[in-house]
């Protein structure tokens, strides 16, 4: 079905994995389809953290217009009742979602002596949090494995999540502001630039440009942003991609080290062999053995 203001309504989404605890904490690994979402308000906050490969995404929510290319570890917070809908553009929309009721939220409230039904959460789209993505990572992890450390596990780490929202993104985080010496836009425009011009020359002085800093500033605050240096980010990142092409297409591991900014095939290959444990020609061997199983 087709509207000419909204585009090509979306199919169902394919749950990858889900989990739910006794607090009423919902968890869900999901993959939505090209197309438009319509999400009506909901009673918990809704905090969501994209997983996949980079991908166009168009969202209304309160009232604003967000658009932009989530990348890996890109972060929304949707408040309780706030309705959205949402457009995705391509085959990559992959996302963590974290559904957090009110009553839990409550908890953390208490502890910094603060009514709940006078918390608001702000509406967040795109946000980098390195706190909370490295907590999704963890629910990630233990959702895919079947939930093997036991079922208080998952449910810490959404009291961790839960604590970071209220503290950084809400009423009270406006009334006891944090000194940001990188802001959210200058960190987006980043990493956002990483991701469309991995086969370029990624300089400092390039990227502290983006940032719209000085370079020896850029070095110090993204740093403290991201928790590791901008040169380890740059090389995480061409290594994720160089990982995701030799996986998923036919070009030669020479061609994948050129399109992901690599010197040289053993420019990649001594990288991903100390990010991930496994050299190119291995995963290559392991996409040839896979496609001839299926045969």
């Amino acid at each position: 079905m087709r509207d000419k203001k909204i585009g090509v309504i979306a199919k169902e989404p394919l749950i990858l994995a889900h989990a739910r605890t006794e607090d009423g904490i919902a968890y869900q690994l999901r993959r939505d389809p090209i197309g438009v979402l319509d999400v009506p308000g909901l009673e918990n906050t809704l905090l969501s953290i994209h997983i996949g490969a980079p991908s166009k995404i168009s969202c209304l929510r309160d009232g604003r217009n967000f658009t932009g290319t989530a990348a890996q570890g890109d972060i929304d917070i949707i408040p309780a009742g706030t309705s959205a809908r949402w457009q995705v553009h391509d085959e990559n929309d992959e996302t963590l979602l974290i559904s957090l009721p009110q009553r839990f939220l409550g908890t953390m409230t208490e502890e910094l002596g603060i009514d709940v039904s006078k918390l608001s959460i702000h509406n967040c789209f795109q946000v980098r949090d390195h706190e909370l993505e490295n907590l999704s990572w963890a629910m990630k992890r233990e959702l895919e494995s079947g939930r093997t450390s036991g079922k208080f596990y998952l449910e810490g780490l959404a009291i961790a999540a839960a604590s970071r929202i209220v503290t950084q993104y809400s009423s009270y985080a406006s009334r006891h502001p944090k000194v940001h010496l990188l802001d959210q836009r200058a960190m987006k425009r980043v990493m956002t630039f990483v991701e469309d011009h991995l086969a370029e020359d990624l300089s400092l002085a390039r990227l502290a440009s983006v940032a719209g800093v000085s370079v020896s500033h850029f070095k110090t605050v993204f740093r403290r942003a991201a928790s590791l240096s901008i040169h380890q980010y740059v090389i995480q990142r061409r290594v994720e991609r160089a990982k995701r092409l030799l996986l998923s297409s036919h070009l030669s591991i020479a061609d994948v080290a050129l399109a992901t900014g690599f010197a040289h095939q053993s420019h990649m290959a001594r990288h991903m062999r100390r990010a991930s444990g496994i050299s190119p020609l291995a995963l290559k061997r392991l996409l040839t053995t896979e496609s001839s199983l299926t045969k």
